[in-house]
Parts: C-alpha cells; sequence; structure tokens
C-alpha cells in the first residue's frame, strides 16, 4: 500500500512539472497571482460617504462559462497592481512615483494618490479615454506642469481628485461630464469666470485651503451644484450670484464683511457656514438670512452686535463669539402665541455680551422646540 501511494506522488508530481517546461518563468506568474487584493479606501472628507472602489464587498465581474477571459495581468503596469477581481481599476499609490505609468484602454479607476508625481503630461490619458475617476491628491503637480488639454478628452470622466498638491491656477478645459471636483489645499488664488465653464453637471466643487481672493460670477452656470465649500481663502465677498440648485454653502474663515439683501433667496439652500470671518450688522440688510429653506445657519465669531432676523423654518443657529449684547425675540418669532412659534433646536450665543436674564419672558413660548440655547 506505501509503494503505491508513493508511485502515485510521483506521477502527479511529473504531471505538475510538465504543465511548466514551457514557461521557464511560471513561479513568477504564479506569485503575482497570489499577491492580496486588499487596498486601503480613499475618503478624502469625514462628511461624505461613498464606495471608493468600482465594485461592492460582494460585487464584481463574473467570469462564467462561455464568457470572456479575465484579463492578463501582465497587461498592468509593473509599478501599479490590477486585481483581477477590479479589471477596471488600476492601484498605483503610496509607491514614491514621480511620473504617471502607462494607463490600460479597459481602465476606469486608476489611484496615484500619495506620490511624488510633479507633472500631467499631455496625452497620458489618451489611451483610456473612458475613465470615470482619476485620483492625483498628495502628489506634488504644479500647474505649469499640467497638460492644457489632458483632460478635455476624458468624456466620462465624474470624478476627478486634485488636492493637496502645488497648484497655483484652476486646470482646464475639463469635461462636462464631471460630477466631482477637488481641487482643495492647493495655492489657486482666484477663479476666472470661465474656469468652470460648461460643467453643467457638477455637483459638488472643493476649493477650501487656498489663497483665493475672488471668484466673481464663476458659478452661475453651474446649474447642478448642490455643495460648494470655499472655506479657508482669502476672500472679502460672496461669489456673484448661486446656482439655484446649491443646498451647502462653506464659507468659513474668510474676510467677508457683506451679504447682499436678497443673496439667500434664489437657490434652495440648507446649509450655510461664515463663520470666522468679518461680518458686521451694517455690511447686512435686515432679511438678508431670512430664508424659508435654511436648516442651518452659522455665523460664529464675527463682529455681530444684534441676533440677525432669521425664519422660523431654521433648526440650528450659531452665534457664539460675537458681540451680541440683547435677545431680541422679534428675531425669532414676528409674532408669539400658540400657533407661531420658531423651529428652532440648537441656539448658541456664548462668547457674546448678553447674560442669561436678558432673555425675555416671551422666549420659551417663541422657542417651545428648542433642546439647547447657550447664553
Amino acid at each position: 500500500m506505501q509503494w503505491t501511494s508513493l508511485l502515485l506522488l510521483a506521477g502527479l508530481f511529473s504531471l505538475s512539472q510538465a504543465q511548466y517546461e514551457d514557461d521557464p518563468h511560471w513561479w513568477f506568474h504564479y506569485l503575482r497571482s497570489q499577491q492580496s487584493t486588499y487596498y486601503d479606501p480613499y475618503d478624502p472628507y469625514p462628511y461624505e460617504t461613498y464606495e471608493p472602489y468600482p465594485y461592492g464587498v460582494d460585487e464584481g465581474p463574473a467570469y462564467t462559462y462561455g464568457s470572456p477571459s479575465p484579463p492578463d495581468p501582465r497587461d498592468c503596469p509593473q509599478e501599479c497592481d490590477c486585481p483581477p477581481n477590479f479589471p477596471t481599476a488600476m492601484y498605483c499609490d503610496n509607491r514614491n512615483l514621480k511620473y504617471l505609468p502607462f494607463v490600460p484602454s479597459r481602465m476606469k479607476y486608476v489611484y496615484f494618490q500619495n506620490n511624488q508625481i510633479t507633472s500631467i503630461q499631455e496625452g497620458v490619458f489618451d489611451n483610456a479615454t473612458g475613465l470615470l475617476w482619476i485620483a492625483l491628491h498628495g502628489n506634488q503637480i504644479t500647474s505649469d506642469k499640467v497638460g492644457r488639454k489632458v483632460f478635455s478628452k476624458l468624456r466620462h470622466l465624474e470624478r476627478l481628485y486634485l488636492d493637496h498638491n502645488n497648484l497655483t491656477r484652476m486646470p482646464g478645459p475639463l469635461p462636462r461630464s464631471l460630477r466631482e471636483l477637488h481641487l482643495d489645499h492647493n495655492q489657486i488664488s482666484r477663479v476666472p469666470n470661465n474656469a468652470l465653464e460648461g460643467l453643467e453637471n457638477l455637483t459638488a466643487l472643493y476649493l477650501q485651503h487656498n489663497e483665493i481672493q475672488e471668484v466673481g460670477s464663476s458659478m452661475r452656470g453651474l446649474r447642478s451644484l448642490i455643495l460648494l465649500d470655499l472655506s479657508y481663502n482669502h476672500l472679502r465677498k460672496v461669489p456673484d450670484g448661486l446656482p439655484s440648485a446649491l443646498e451647502q454653502l462653506y464659507m468659513e474663515h474668510n474676510n467677508v464683511y457683506t451679504v447682499p439683501d436678497s443673496y439667500f433667496r434664489g437657490p434652495k439652500l440648507l446649509y450655510v457656514r461664515l463663520s470666522h470671518n468679518s461680518l458686521t450688522n451694517n455690511g447686512l440688510a435686515s432679511n438678508t438670512f431670512n430664508s424659508s429653506s435654511l436648516l442651518e445657519l452659522d455665523l460664529s465669531y464675527n463682529q455681530l452686535q444684534k441676533i440677525p432676523p432669521v425664519n422660523t423654518n431654521l433648526e440650528n443657529l450659531y452665534l457664539q463669539g460675537n458681540r451680541i449684547n440683547e435677545f431680541s425675540i422679534s428675531s425669532f418669532c414676528t409674532v408669539v402665541d400658540v400657533v407661531n412659534f420658531s423651529k428652532l433646536q440648537v441656539l448658541r450665543l456664548d462668547g457674546n455680551e448678553i447674560k442669561r436674564s436678558a432673555m425675555p419672558a416671551d422666549a420659551p413660548l417663541c422657542l417651545r422646540l428648542a433642546s439647547l440655547i447657550e447664553i
């Protein structure tokens, strides 16, 4: 019985060895096929959640009998990984790359983040015009080394990550298909009026942590824009006109000192953040923030002396760190009775020149839904 087992094992070994006699590098292909397919996802913003890879955990391309065979793993730059279970994704992140490698035509998602890339040469993506996502954040890219038309041929591109680089100008032209543009943490100083021309499908624009001094009317044509982040810049004025679809406007940590009277009445804004600016009551009309769509308004750390009038639909109002010295109930309720009251839930007035004893007697009736009032 033992001799029979040994003979069987020897036969199997000979058969296995014969399968690789024609390929002296079979062991290299075998090791490469065993590489781990786990990669850290990219989650650029804590308030934004989405699946960073083209398939979910339990999804992926199924190669059943009669379907095309999986792509050859050798059809991938040696600097990168192209896992078979994500055949349209190429991972070249965190590899100390100083250049952009060749991109196979089948790719839709390419990840080049956290390298030492300094340029995006003209034509680098011409072989893969079906790209949907390009991640180039966390590099050393400068504006003078970005090809003038490097993105214009990518007619399906939806997300472009160029944040945390050394850009001083807005890139362009950009494809109309773009839905998210991440340009934060650069050195951009202005947004020309035509910089975003044609981006009718753009829903989110991230320009925070730059050196922007003016944006002019560059946002007006972005009819699908929902989120605009211009925080941590050097703006003295709000943009000239806001897109009608805009819901979130973040402009904290700028030098804005005034806001036009009817500025927030056009778009259906839900969240506005203007904290850490230079706003005064003299720079605000009486009904600037009286918008029925607003749910959250942050005006903290400005130079306000009075509570600006707000709509009764507002739910969260942050006014801490100002110079407010009086509590005017008319700022929240024009009429105070059983059926007319404010929907305010959170009111922050701490760090002002007002005391709790200054609250009028009818404040509990007007602010009956408030769960937090800090004075």
